[in-house]
């Protein structure tokens, strides 16, 4: 690939990045919520789903802008939401870390 591809290639992913980094945002946060919840005992089944479905697609797109790392961390918390009625409260602590390390994922790619 020539240079001056590579550098559209990389000003076109930077756009999509800023377009799609508040649903990222937002993706995380729900995650956080959700951690909470388990942490609290108050996890409900909207909120498993909805942790589920953040991670899931935050899996997709962090791999799409090449943040291995945060696709991995992702995929995890996928994998922790779903298993039957979502996550044990011992857990909490691990989905609190997971969704910290997720955010700071994304705000370093900023």
């Amino acid at each position: 690939m020539e240079p001056a591809e590579i550098a559209k290639l990389a000003a076109t992913l930077d756009l999509l990045w800023q377009r799609f980094l508040p649903q990222m945002l937002e993706r995380i946060a729900l995650l956080e919520t959700a951690a909470t919840g388990c942490r609290n005992a108050t996890l409900t089944e909207a909120q498993i789903r909805a942790a589920h479905n953040a991670a899931h697609n935050l899996a997709g797109s962090l791999g799409t802008f090449d943040l291995t790392r945060g696709s991995v961390l992702a995929r995890e918390l996928e994998l922790m939401y779903s298993v039957g009625d979502g996550p044990a409260p011992e857990l909490a602590p691990q989905l609190t870390s997971l969704a910290a390390e997720l955010q700071s994922i994304v705000e370093s790619r900023k």
